[in-house]
């Protein structure tokens, strides 16, 4: 049996609790020959529910009181070293702190800890919201080692805007902690519906200060018919004491009713100077009469798999649709690309996923359940099992979740902006 390494799951690891920006870029990075991670990687940021929500929204419900709660999670994959997930949450008072810990299972039968990460987030007055993430590592021997922490600090000014301070301390090769990147940000809005953000990131130098890295503007405007543009401009230094445009993004969002549709555009620079498109996607979600929730994702590339012209062109389409019952949830996805050999026959179905979640039953010390399996297709049209993933969970029994908002409506400006850590 092919063991694979733990590093590959400590990845999801941080993907399932990474930001959804952050895991959409993820999704479009991974190309064709990578499907299985492709699918650990949707399956763990895309779908529409996973355990990690479903507790958080049951206890959202009582977030005005002091609260706490431990949660287990075992997970048995088909090829790979059975982990353990734990998570905890403690809130007192203005002060909350969330823990996640992987575990693996060792060559002597117990687990041995991979990775954990700890969350404080203090709520120093009625403007100022204070972040902390400590990430720590493992040795050999079962040691933590504080390897890196993030620092963020957000509070509202008298204008009516936001400013957050970010930074990121790490340890040198002596072990010593010090910071080498930081980030500041401003949000205000600058008309009715508009709103603006600028920031600043500063890295450590080789003289042991810090220089302009990077400089960003996004600008997000809502229109009348509840519609969202966002354009965000990057800017990276020449070299010559001065900036240039490093890639420009730009995305819609468009909801109907239970339908919404997100776009988004990425132009880089050419050798001229000039701004060309080099990577789109189009996501469009919905649900039926049924109440079975839909989703199509496609992206395109002038660097799709078989091509040559540096035209875009679709790299990729997944498509999903989940089915919720009083038991238990089902979502299926399916992927499709173009081949390599053959890209103008069209995209075929490369791959498939299913994740099945089954509730624990109300007032009984039963786990929830949920199971992975991931298949990709054979140059004979065949489809095989490459991946098959079994957790269970302490999680409690799933209650009525809290209403979660909706892209287009969380993009909607606020008079005190809410802060994210």
């Amino acid at each position: 049996m092919t063991r694979v390494n733990p590093e590959a799951h400590i990845v999801s690891f941080i993907l399932a609790s990474a930001s959804p920006s952050t895991s959409r870029v993820a999704r479009r990075l991974v190309p064709g020959p990578w499907t299985k991670l492709l699918l650990k990687s949707i399956m763990a940021t895309a779908f529409f529910v996973g355990s990690a929500v479903c507790v958080q929204a049951q206890n959202s419900q009582q977030s005005g009181a002091d609260e706490s709660w431990t949660t287990t999670k075992d997970t048995a994959p088909q090829y790979a070293n059975p982990s353990r997930t734990t998570e905890s949450h403690t809130k007192s008072g203005n002060r909350t702190v969330d823990k996640q810990r992987m575990e693996f299972l060792g060559p002597n039968g117990g687990y041995q800890p991979a990775a954990e990460t700890e969350t404080e987030t203090v709520q120093v007055d009625a403007t100022t919201t204070r972040t902390v993430v400590r990430t720590y590592q493992f040795d050999g021997n079962g040691q933590r080692t504080l390897a890196r922490v993030s620092e963020q600090e957000s509070r509202n000014t008298a204008g009516g805007g936001v400013r957050t301070e970010n930074k990121i301390s790490a340890s040198d090769v002596n072990g010593n902690f010090q910071v080498i990147r930081r980030e500041v940000a401003d949000t205000k809005t600058v008309s009715p519906g508009v709103e603006e953000t600028k920031s600043t990131v500063y890295q450590r130098d080789s003289y042991g200060g810090f220089s302009q890295a990077e400089q960003t503007q996004e600008v997000k405007t809502h229109a009348a018919d509840d519609s969202v543009a966002v354009k965000k401009t990057t800017l990276m230094p020449d070299g010559n004491g001065s900036w240039k445009v490093s890639d420009v993004t730009e995305k819609s969002i468009k909801a109907d009713g239970k339908d919404r549709t997100t776009e988004e555009r990425v132009s880089r620079p050419d050798l001229d100077g000039r701004l060309e498109e080099r990577s789109r996607s189009v996501v469009k979600e919905g649900e039926t009469a049924t109440g079975e929730k839909t989703s199509t994702v496609e992206s395109y590339s002038v660097f799709s798999r078989g091509y040559s012209d540096s035209s875009m062109h679709l790299n990729q389409r997944v498509t999903s649709i989940q089915k919720k019952g009083s038991n238990g949830e089902t979502t299926e996805q399916q992927i499709e690309e173009p081949s390599s050999g053959n890209p103008s026959d069209g995209a075929k179905v490369s791959g498939r996923a299913k994740y099945v979640v089954k509730y624990a039953a109300p007032g009984t010390q039963q786990a929830t359940q949920e199971t992975r399996t991931f298949e990709t297709r054979d140059a004979n049209g065949n489809f095989h099992v490459v991946s098959s993933e079994t957790e269970k969970s302490t999680q409690p029994a799933a209650q009525a979740p809290a209403k979660q908002k909706s892209d287009a409506a969380a993009d909607k400006p606020q008079e005190k902006p809410p802060v994210k850590p």
